[in-house]
């Protein structure tokens, strides 16, 4: 039963909230003057540079454990590059889902609108940084890391079943902690050039992205019916357990020469990581908890996963 306070408050949340559409045409002038072609932006040709890292040291899985600490530099530095690879397959995975959760999000839209018209944008960003990934993996010679067939499907149930505030909480998870830790990529001159150039221009473009997915799931969590409310938080919840798990596939430690087993089990054990992952989640976190998302069973199956402290 809805009460008077409960409409002041609904009431008072909807003051809060910018116009969509305003919205959406300060991002489209933002994609009219910043975004780019991967094909024709970045040197696919070069060579990588002997002595630099595919990915920082410090984001690495096992950085600062036992395992770690025995390893040569030169295995060190390989377990990068196939972590590197692991997550830009992880990437696309990640936004092949987004894609079509976009799509149904404007399927009943205004075809007019600049909502639907930055909707279609992002999309073809998507697109382009699906290929880009895809082709850095190949160009530097690691093996596609597609995620476990389990998660394989629970992403093909997302995709089919989600909510609309659903989909842009799981879209702002797959976007906000690759996006902390490609901050700390493009500018470290440790890493290799075309490494440090995908991830400028994902960190530029998703930017945009970022922005659009917060302002709709702030609207959809003021305007959406309670139980589709507290569905989202279940089901954004489940979504950062299995995110964290999908996070590192464990097949990198078997083609770098590693005990799968005892690797797996020290990054489980790794403060370091737990911090780096807690870290790279927490603007993130208190995005979600400031707009209502992380309570109940949904905060505990955040902490289950590790994300959230």
């Amino acid at each position: 039963m809805t009460t008077v306070t409960d409409l002041t408050l609904l009431r008072d949340a909807l003051g809060h909230l910018k116009d969509r559409e305003q919205v959406a045409e300060r991002l489209l002038d933002s994609s009219a003057k910043h975004s780019f072609d991967p094909d024709k932006e970045l040197d696919w040709e070069a060579p990588p540079v002997d002595g630099k890292w595919f990915w920082p040291p410090e984001l690495v899985s096992l950085y600062d454990t036992p395992l770690w600490k025995k390893m040569p530099e030169e295995q060190r530095m390989e377990l990068a590059r196939h972590e590197a690879a692991a997550l830009a397959s992880l990437g696309v995975w990640f936004e092949i889902i987004l894609m079509q959760l976009l799509v149904r999000h404007i399927y009943d839209k205004p075809l007019t609108s600049m909502h639907v018209r930055y909707a279609l944008t992002e999309i073809a960003d998507e697109c382009r940084h699906s290929m880009m990934f895809a082709r850095m993996i190949q160009t530097h010679g690691a093996p596609a890391y597609p995620v476990s067939k389990l998660n394989h499907n629970l992403g093909r149930v997302l995709k089919t079943i989600s909510t609309t505030p659903g989909s842009f909480a799981c879209t702002l998870l797959g976007e906000e902690v690759l996006d902390w830790m490609q901050r700390l990529t493009f500018p470290d001159e440790r890493i290799q050039p075309l490494v440090r150039g995908v991830t400028k221009i994902h960190v530029i473009e998703e930017a945009r992205h970022v922005r659009y997915a917060r302002e709709e799931l702030r609207r959809q969590m003021v305007t959406a019916p309670r139980w589709e409310q507290e569905l989202t938080r279940i089901s954004c919840g489940e979504a950062a357990r299995v995110f964290s798990v999908a996070f590192v596939n464990p097949a990198v430690y078997e083609n770098v020469g590693l005990d799968r087993r005892e690797a797996v089990a020290q990054v489980k054990a790794s403060g370091h990581r737990r911090e780096v992952m807690q870290t790279g989640a927490k603007r993130l976190t208190d995005f979600l908890d400031d707009i209502g998302v992380l309570r109940g069973v949904g905060r505990k199956l955040w902490q289950r996963s590790g994300l959230l402290a």
